[in-house]
């Protein structure tokens, strides 16, 4: 009867290797042909992708209709009016902060992903890994698997290969430049600018924009890959000081799968001690990295937890439980090796870890989600929690209607003929929504004056109406006359107020009306 252990050992090399106290600054790159996994994980991966790449994609198309005086395209960049649409919302340039408020948001999110799950940014969501999970997609449908990838490229310089290298890097350029195309049609109508790049007639700097993206996406997801997240990313540097015994990390579980044995049977029958992992090499074989998880945590790796599907795979083969490999935390990790060790006393066990019939004891320890919510976490919920209920609360109550006034500075005042005394303001009216309206000035306080629009027809008066485009900052010169029997102070102040009764919104500012002392 065959020995149910032995399986096919995959000659996979370690490129990334934990046992390597110092990495060369300057070294050639070693090539890594990730070898094909499959399982929940890698599943969870091609759902994260297809999500991602879609929204990159095809985000720009969507079309929501904002009436005929705003654009109608769901998420645009407006450089030239200096506007940002996002579905319902549209900010203003003074309304920064809000995009500010989400970075904030963004990095706290990332803190808090990073505590409790580790490094699952990096592994499932960030831009560099999703290209490259897309570019190797390509890479292993035209020239296969990892084993005929590894023989074509060490092969001879034939036409089979020549067709197959270039078939490939036309393909990643295609989708480079795919993706330097789609980014710039987040800064304009993405129907419009896709016809204008293709007829040649669009702005320079929109096919500068195309080929650095274009050069960069083929550079950093083709050719380099790895060596981004290795070398060029800092974020596996700061990562570490966020992780803490409760963080997820991706975990060789050596309490039950040493000593390694690619012969089992022959080793128990010896009477030697034998741990679950039979050497398969399948975890290296399909990390994009290039690393060896049975080696310790190590900077390189991104979590993706493919070893895991591969690692799992070969369990199911053997008959044994999944989990050789998996998602832990430390301290459930050195809880299981403390009893693997007894106490720490002697080498790792495995039998300590099992039952006489060959099942886990009851003493092995077992992730539970309630241990990653502790403190830190719950500061980090609380922080995200509090800037984004902000957020909303000002975007949801904010007025679309904003008032400023300018003092003429010279002069302060003038005197009329009559004795009354004259200043000059600059009022600018924003109207910060998609629609025409009528907005009503009026003045408080400064008892007797009266104002009068430059360049109207409308006679002095308290208040005004005055029509505002949509989405247009209308700016008036106003004169505020007062009588010189009405002066009681050389600075006043009054307010100007400005409202639109339609849509219930106003504003009010307040001014200084300055006058000589003779005056008084």
């Amino acid at each position: 009867m065959p020995d149910k252990t032995q399986m096919e050992r995959l000659e996979a090399k370690v490129v990334n290797s934990a046992k390597t106290t110092r990495q060369p600054l300057y070294a050639p790159r070693k090539k890594i042909f990730p070898k094909r996994a499959s399982g929940s994980f890698r599943r969870f991966k091609w759902l994260v992708m297809a999500i991602t790449l879609g929204i990159y994609y095809l985000t720009p198309w969507l079309r929501w209709n904002r009436g005929p005086f705003a654009p109608d395209q769901a998420v645009l960049i407006d450089l030239a009016n200096r506007r940002f649409y996002f579905f319902f919302v549209e900010i203003w340039p003074q309304e920064f902060y809000y995009v500010a408020g989400l970075l904030v948001m963004a990095g706290i999110g990332l803190f808090l992903i990073t505590s409790t799950v580790g490094r699952a940014w990096c592994g499932y969501i960030c831009p560099q890994t999703v290209w490259v999970d897309l570019f190797v997609v390509v890479e292993r449908a035209i020239e296969g698997d990892r084993n005929a990838r590894i023989k074509l490229d060490a092969g001879p310089w034939t036409v089979r290969k020549l067709v197959l290298r270039l078939a490939k890097h036309a393909i990643w350029l295609v989708i480079a430049a795919a993706t330097g195309g789609a980014w710039i049609l987040y800064f304009a109508d993405a129907p419009t600018l896709i016809s204008e790049v293709f007829t040649g007639t669009t702005a320079p700097v929109a096919y500068v924009t195309i080929a650095v993206l274009t050069t960069t996406t083929y550079t950093f997801g083709g050719l380099m890959r790895e060596q981004v997240c290795t070398y060029m990313c800092p974020w596996p540097r700061i990562q570490a000081v966020m992780l803490d015994e409760n963080s997820l990390t991706v975990t060789y579980n050596d309490w039950r799968g040493e000593p390694r044995s690619r012969h089992a049977k022959k080793a128990h029958a010896a009477g030697q001690r034998v741990g679950d992992c039979i050497d398969c090499n399948a975890c290296v074989a399909v990390c994009p990295m290039g690393i060896d998880i049975r080696e310790g945590q190590q900077l390189e790796c991104i979590t993706c937890a493919l070893c895991i599907d591969a690692c799992d795979r070969v369990m199911d083969k053997l008959g044994k439980e999944r989990g050789l490999i998996s998602y832990a935390t430390l301290f459930d990790y050195n809880a299981n090796m403390t009893l693997a060790t007894s106490g720490g006393s002697s080498s790792i066990n495995p039998s300590l870890v099992r039952t006489a019939v060959g099942t886990f004891c009851d003493q092995v320890v077992y992730f539970h989600i309630r241990k990653i919510f502790r403190p830190r976490t719950y500061v980090y919920m609380g922080l995200w929690s509090l800037i984004g209920l902000g957020l909303l609360y000002s975007l949801l109550t904010r007025d679309r209607l904003e008032l400023n006034v300018l003092h003429d500075r010279n002069p302060q005042f003038v005197t009329l003929s009559d004795g009354s005394i004259r200043n000059g303001y600059t009022v600018k009216l924003l109207n910060m929504i998609p629609e025409p309206r009528t907005i009503i000035v009026a003045m408080q306080g400064l008892q007797g004056a009266e104002m009068s629009v430059v360049g109207s027809d409308l006679p002095p008066d308290r208040f005004f109406g005055i029509a505002v485009e949509p989405d247009r900052l209308k700016m008036l010169k106003v004169f505020v006359r007062q009588p010189a029997g009405e002066v009681r102070h050389p600075a006043q102040t009054f307010k100007f107020r400005v409202e639109d009764k339609a849509n219930f919104e106003s504003d009010e500012y307040t001014a200084t009306f300055n006058a000589p002392e003779i005056a008084r």
